[in-house]
C-alpha cells in the first residue's frame, strides 16, 4: 500500500488555502506552535475555524507585526467598480471603500505601488493610503536565500522552500522579460507569502506521503486589475507555472490560482489525474477568503492507494549489427539515467542472424529521455513502447546488527509478505574480514 495525498483544486490554489488544508490532515496546533517558532521576521500565523457554502474547515491568518495583510486597492475608475466584490466586515478591519479583493484567497499583498510585477493578488495599490506595515521593499531572490537560511527547518524543508521560489522567479522573469537575478518579489516578497510557502513545506515534511497527486487545476477566468493595467487570467505568471499541467477555465469569474498555488503545485505533486480508487482516511479542507458561487476550498485527501497503480514503461528494439561492447555501454548509460532495468534476450531475426532484443523498463515521465538515449548509444531506428501496471511491494533500507558489524538490509513488504535482503557488499565485506562464508555472516543478523 502507498500513503497517498491527493490534492482537488476545483476552485484553484492558492498558499493559504494549501496550507490550511494540509494541516488539518496532521497535528495543526504543533504545526502552529512550529511555523510560529521558525524565526520568519514579524510573522504570526493562527488558524480559524472558517466556513463556505456550508461548508466548514480552516482558514489561516498570517499577520505581520499584529496586523493582517490586508491590501487598500486603488478606487478605480467607475467603470472597474461593477466587477468588485465587498468582502464581508466581519472578515477585515478596513472597510470604508472599495478593496478589489477578488483575488483574495491568498494575502499577499505588498504595498508596492509602482508596479505589480506580481500577480499573486492583483490588487491595484492606491498610491496614497498610508502604509503601516513593514515589507515595502522588493524582496530579491537573495533575500529570500538570507531569510530561508536563518529559518530553523530541516534541509529537505529549506531546499524545497527555496526550489518553491526559484519556480515563482523564472515565472516571473519569463513574463517580464528579464533575467531572474534582478527578479524583485513583490506581494509574494512579503513575509507572509514566506510563511504560507514554508508553511505548506514544513507540512508536506510532517504528512511524509508517499506520492502526491492531484486535480485538474481551475484557474478561473475574467481579468485581475494590477497595476500595469487589467490582465487576463490566469495571469502570465500563473499561465506559465501551469505549462504541461492540465487546468481549465470554469464560469467562475475572478482568480483563482495564483501564482504561489501554482508553483507549490508545480514542485510537489507527481501527476495530475482524475482521483484514483483510494481508501480515504482523512479529509483537510482549507478555506479561502472570497465569496464564490461555489465552494471556494481546497480539499486535501489522505489515504492508501494499492501500488497496482503504479505504471511502467518498456522500450524495447531488435538489434543484429551492434558489438557487444556498445550494448554494454548503452546499458550503463541507460541506468546512469534512472532507468529501473535494463536486460537483453537473444533472438533470431531476418536472414536467420542471431541478434539480440534491448529492454529498458522505466517510469513513465523518464519514457522519452530513455529513448533519446536508446537512438543515441544503438543502432537501432525504431523503438516499440508498452505500458504496464504492476504490483510492488513497498521497499525501505534498515541496517541491521550483526556480530561482525552493521549490515545494510532492504526490507520489503506488502501483499501479506514481509522479506530482507542483505545489501552483497556488506556481506562480502564482513565474510572477508572474518574469514567466514556470506551465508554464516547471512545466518547472524537479527532481523526481528
Amino acid at each position: 500500500m502507498m500513503k497517498t495525498l491527493y490534492l482537488e483544486c476545483g476552485m484553484g490554489a492558492a498558499g493559504d488555502m494549501l496550507m490550511a488544508a494540509l494541516s488539518e490532515l496532521t497535528d495543526a496546533e504543533a504545526f502552529v506552535k512550529k511555523i510560529n517558532n521558525l524565526g520568519i521576521p514579524g510573522v504570526r500565523v493562527t488558524r480559524e475555524n472558517a466556513e463556505t457554502c456550508g461548508i466548514h474547515g480552516t482558514h489561516m491568518l498570517v499577520t505581520i507585526d499584529g496586523e493582517e495583510e490586508v491590501t487598500e486597492d486603488v478606487r478605480l475608475a467607475a467603470a472597474g467598480q461593477d466587477d468588485m466584490l465587498i468582502i464581508s466586515e466581519e472578515h477585515h478591519h478596513v472597510h470604508e471603500h472599495h478593496h478589489d479583493h477578488d483575488h483574495d484567497h491568498e494575502h499577499h499583498h505588498d504595498h508596492d505601488h509602482d508596479h505589480g510585477h506580481d500577480h499573486e493578488h492583483h490588487h491595484d495599490h492606491d498610491h496614497d493610503h498610508e502604509h503601516h506595515h513593514h515589507g515595502h521593499h522588493h524582496t530579491s531572490m537573495a533575500d529570500i536565500r538570507t531569510i530561508v537560511a536563518g529559518l530553523d527547518v530541516s534541509e529537505k524543508v529549506r531546499q524545497d522552500v527555496l526550489a518553491v521560489y526559484q519556480l515563482i522567479a523564472e515565472a516571473e522573469s519569463h513574463a517580464h522579460n528579464c533575467p531572474v537575478e534582478e527578479i524583485h518579489f513583490h506581494e509574494v516578497g512579503n513575509m507572509d507569502a514566506i510563511a504560507d510557502i514554508t508553511g505548506v513545506c514544513l507540512l508536506m515534511e510532517m504528512i511524509g506521503a508517499d506520492e502526491v497527486l492531484c486535480s485538474p487545476v481551475h484557474v478561473g477566468s475574467g481579468h485581475v486589475h494590477c497595476a500595469h493595467g487589467i490582465l487576463p487570467v490566469p495571469a502570465p505568471a500563473t499561465a506559465w507555472l501551469l505549462r504541461g499541467i492540465p487546468s481549465y477555465s470554469g464560469s467562475i469569474s475572478g482568480e483563482l490560482c495564483t501564482p504561489t498555488g501554482a508553483a507549490l503545485l508545480r514542485h510537489f505533486v507527481t501527476r495530475f489525474v482524475p482521483m484514483p480508487i483510494m481508501a480515504t482516511e482523512k479529509i483537510g479542507y482549507g478555506i479561502g477568503r472570497k465569496v464564490f458561487p461555489a465552494a471556494n476550498c481546497i480539499r486535501a485527501f489522505m489515504g492508501e492507494t494499492e501500488n497496482a497503480g503504479d505504471r511502467i514503461v518498456e522500450l524495447s528494439c531488435n538489434l543484429d549489427d551492434i558489438t557487444g561492447e556498445d550494448i554494454g555501454f548503452a546499458s550503463e548509460q541507460l541506468l546512469a539515467n534512472g532507468a529501473l532495468d535494463v536486460f537483453t534476450t537473444p533472438i533470431q531475426m531476418k536472414k536467420n542472424r542471431p541478434g539480440l532484443l534491448l529492454h529498458c523498463l522505466c517510469r513513465p515521465q523518464d519514457a522519452e529521455k530513455m529513448a533519446r538515449l536508446i537512438f543515441a548509444h544503438t543502432t537501432t531506428i525504431g523503438i516499440r513502447r508498452t505500458e504496464y501496471s504492476r504490483y510492488t511491494l513497498t521497499r525501505r533500507e534498515e541496517t541491521l546488527d550483526s556480530p561482525y558489524g552493521p549490515i545494510r538490509t532492504k526490507i520489503s513488504e506488502g501483499y501479506g509478505v514481509h522479506r530482507y535482503k542483505a545489501e552483497y557488499e556488506d556481506l562480502a565485506a564482513a565474510a572477508k574480514k572474518a574469514g567466514i562464508s556470506i551465508q554464516q555472516v547471512r545466518d547472524s543478523l537479527s532481523t526481528k
